[in-house]
């Protein structure tokens, strides 16, 4: 079947014509496509690339994920460009030649001296700096030196553009230009050890750098020859350095004439050289003034000749060479046109532009909103919504209005600040988004390689830089749009400079706009770029930044990739753990002894916070407690609680977990076993002495039903208001009332008084309701209320020998003793201590005590 046919059974839909079709319907692009029924296209573009001995996956959807190169998929050696290669290599960076008329080739004037030197100290193998005012025909020089160059050093002549790039970048540059080594970007070190073995002619031109950071790029290559083009305002290497110093001047009075001549392509009238040598005087006789005033007379010619000869389509037929010149003289068929003033020959760009097709006009204003980067010849009918805007990146050219830079071109020297005070900043902000709308479109269509992507670099980022101060509504969220799809392909096309700029520019709009889940994605991979450049603690900074904000967004996939890279920067920054905490949904770690207060602490695994906890800032954790408590008495009440406060908290371990329960039993069991003072009915203990194993009953009915069902063990809300001193016997009575059993509740004979260690037995107690009313007993009920007395006597169980801590058991009885010992006895001689004094807190704890 063909592939782009659709039968009436696939996808559900019919091909009968009745939807307007003929059934051949190629495959949307469209995200939306999904819901016509077809099947959504991949367009998610998904590169490895290797860095050093790591291997990079750029993924757009969930951040890119690295991890060591498994064996077997280390990349080939780097291989040698051929002469050949380096010349496609350097025609493939050259920026576009302009459509329309070609520009006339103007002669290098005036410039022969510093010609030869410039040749003569690369021949020997010398580094020279060419410093120039902007405008000084600095480019137009080196472009000269470079063509005589070519024969110098086994690597040829390298062209590098220096506008807005670092020192990294610049090597990195070198080393394309000379290695081809696809989809691998070598590590720092690597990086270093393959460009000190090139041996080649560096022109770059428009260098930002200096001082320190161009002697570490003279450093890194001693076996290159550097031009390079620098602004006088640039900082100068060190004196180790040996670079020579070539100031451009300038040109003469003369040679200015000269040049004027050659771009109007006539002589010059004597008011018109009148006019050029008070220009020249004005501009210190830059050679960019006379280029653009040459571009005045031009125009100037062609009004003369023609006012109507500015139409929208002028630009496709160029002055013929055979048309007259025009006369000094105005006749009956002819304007006459004032020449420029001094001032708009000095400043020429507004007029120049006014004298220009709309589409050259509105191609400005994109370009002035863009700082001075001026779009692909290619987007410009996109962008000007002209089909035939594209001719006007020539227009522009032919009037000296730009310069190349690097593979495209930007505004000339001072043309940028003539064009903001002429009113071509007034829609800047505007321009800026549908410049970003734009891109953010073309760089994620899956035709667009990330050649291309890398080539409009300098454009995208201008575009986000603009947008981000904007405090207009959505502005922000363009930019964040735009960084988003375009991170991805810098990355794959290993523009790491722009990549890194983007994302920053992304994150700080994503911040501004509240975009949280597009903020931890460029977070992620700022962390990802930092530890594919050996900055570990800046990637792990980044990273954590990124797993906090996911986690809160509950993002799995996202986040499980950000802990992955973090292991990586773990295992690489030698093996120690993030001090990070764990996020909710993780597993709790149990509690170690060697994290408790007064031990040296150690790092929590699991998620990333911003800041490191320690032990000594988290007051969650439980209190260690002794194994065995001293005979001595025992410490207030309340003394040696646990801390439990704090929304997380840890596990205790097993043995510190049963010694709490205990005690907790036991203090609960003195608060439902005492009595009120102020009732009727209600007896102290004395606490020095042991109550006499045949103990009497007190003579309370025992035949009394049970108010309600008793008290939960351990839960002080069901517990009765007690006073030390009141409780009930647990031996049989005497006078003959009804009782349930012989025997306690907590299972011992009453002769005895030995506990059997069960505080939740089924046997019904002995004692009666307290005086309030309330069950006193913490034990279940019994199952069937007693109502006959029993008729065999209690059958006595002969047990241990009890111990001398007296105790009070679950049932209520203070005088009966205890066989427990550990925290049984702890628990006990606490209670016991304890007792005398009064009960003021509304801890039923601290009352019971």
């Amino acid at each position: 079947m063909d592939p782009t046919h659709q039968g009436p059974e696939e996808y559900g839909r019919h091909s009968d014509g009745a939807d307007g079709s003929d059934g051949r319907r190629r495959p949307s692009r469209e995200s939306g496509s999904a819901d016509f029924g077809q099947p959504t296209p991949q367009q998610v573009r998904i590169v490895q690339l290797t860095v050093g001995d790591l291997l990079l996956t750029v993924n757009p959807v969930d951040g890119s994920e690295v991890e060591t190169c498994p064996p077997g998929s280390q990349p080939d050696a780097p291989v040698r460009r051929t002469p050949a290669e380096r010349a496609d290599h350097e025609r493939a960076g050259a920026p576009p030649v302009p459509a329309g008329p070609p520009a006339p080739q103007l002669p290098l004037l005036e410039r022969h001296q510093e010609h030869e030197r410039l040749v003569g100290l690369l021949a020997r193998g010398r580094s020279v700096r060419l410093t120039g005012q902007a405008g000084s025909g600095r480019t137009a020089l080196l472009d000269a030196v470079a063509a005589d160059c070519t024969d110098l050093a086994p690597d040829g002549v390298v062209r590098l553009n220096g506008h807005r790039r670092t020192t990294a970048d610049l090597l990195y540059g070198l080393f394309d230009a000379v290695h081809r080594s696809p989809l691998h970007r070598p590590d720092p070190q690597e990086l270093l050890a393959l460009v000190r073995s090139i041996g080649a002619v560096v022109v770059i031109d428009d260098l930002e750098i200096g001082g320190a950071a161009l002697d570490e790029l003279l450093e890194a290559t001693p076996e290159c020859a550097f031009l390079l083009g620098t602004a006088p305002d640039l900082a100068a290497p060190g004196i180790d350095a040996h670079l020579e110093e070539v100031l451009l001047a300038g040109l003469g009075r003369s040679a200015s004439l000269e040049l004027l001549e050659k771009v109007v392509e006539r002589p010059l009238t004597e008011d018109e050289r009148n006019w050029a040598g008070d220009l020249w005087f004005e501009s210190e006789g830059l050679p960019l003034r006379f280029v653009q005033a040459g571009s005045l007379l031009r125009q100037r010619d062609r009004l003369n000749t023609d006012p109507e000869a500015f139409d929208e389509y002028d630009y496709f037929e160029p002055r013929p060479g055979d048309a007259p010149p025009v006369p000094e003289a105005p006749t009956a068929e002819t304007l006459d046109v004032p020449l420029p003033s001094l001032g708009e020959g000095a400043a020429p760009a507004v007029l120049l532009a006014s004298r220009l097709s709309e589409a050259a006009r509105e191609t400005l204003r994109f370009t002035v909103a863009l700082g001075g980067e001026v779009p692909h010849q290619a987007h410009l009918p996109a962008l000007v919504g002209d089909t035939h805007a594209d001719a006007a990146l020539g227009e522009l050219a032919g009037c000296g209005l730009l310069s190349p830079a690097g593979p495209r071109y930007r505004l000339a020297a001072g043309v940028l600040a003539q064009l903001e005070a002429g009113g071509y900043a007034e829609s800047a902000a505007t321009h800026a988004r549908t410049a970003a709308q734009h891109y953010a479109w073309w760089v994620s269509h899956p035709s667009v390689t990330p050649q291309r992507a890398v080539a409009e670099a300098d454009a995208i980022v201008a575009a986000m830089g603009r947008l981000i101060p904007d405090a207009e509504a959505g502005q922000a969220s363009a930019a964040v749009l735009l960084a988003r799809s375009a991170a991805p392909a810098l990355a794959a096309g290993i523009a790491w400079g722009a990549w890194e700029k983007a994302l920053r520019a992304g994150q700080e709009a994503a911040r501004i706009a509240g975009e949280v889940a597009e903020e931890a994605y460029f977070h992620h991979e700022l962390g990802i770029l930092a530890l594919c450049s050996g900055n570990l603690d800046r990637a792990r900074t980044e990273l954590e930044t990124s797993i906090s904000m996911r986690g809160a967004l509950a993002d799995k996939s996202g986040a499980v990739a950000g802990r992955r890279a973090l292991a990586l920067v773990a295992d690489r920054s030698g093996g120690l753990e993030s001090p990070v905490r764990s996020q909710v949904g993780d597993e709790v770690p149990a509690v170690r002894q060697d994290l408790l207060p007064g031990t040296p602490s150690a790092a929590f695994p699991g998620p990333p916070l911003f800041a490191r906890q320690t032990v000594e800032e988290d007051p969650t954790l439980i209190s260690s407690l002794p194994a065995t408590a001293p005979r001595s008495p025992a410490p207030k009440t309340g003394g040696g609680r646990a801390v439990l406060g704090g929304a997380r908290r840890n596990l205790a371990a097993a043995g510190a977990g049963a010694l709490l329960i205990a005690v907790l039993g036991t203090v609960v069991t003195l608060g439902l076993t005492a009595g009120d003072p102020e009732e009727p009915g209600s007896r102290n203990v004395t606490t020095e002495q042991s109550s006499p194993e045949d103990a009497t009953d007190d003579g309370s009915p025992a035949d009394e039903p049970d108010d309600g069902p008793a008290p939960d063990d351990g839960a002080p809300g069901n517990e009765a208001p007690t006073t030390p001193g009141s409780s009930e016997s647990a031996t049989p009575s005497t006078s003959g009332s009804p009782s349930p059993g012989p025997s306690s509740s907590d299972g011992s004979s009453p002769g005895t008084g030995e506990p059997s260690g069960d505080p939740t037995s089924d046997d019904p107690t002995s004692g009666g309701p307290s005086p309030s009313g309330k069950p006193t007993t913490p034990t279940k009920p019994p199952t069937t209320p007693p109502t006959t007395p029993p008729t065999t006597p209690p059958t006595e169980t002969p047990t241990t020998p009890p111990t001398e801590t007296p105790t009070e058991d679950p049932t209520g009885d203070p005088d009966t003793t205890s066989s427990a010992s550990g925290p049984a006895e702890s628990a006990t001689a606490t209670a016991t201590a304890s007792a005398d004094a009064p009960a003021e807190s509304e801890d039923p704890t601290e009352a019971a005590a």
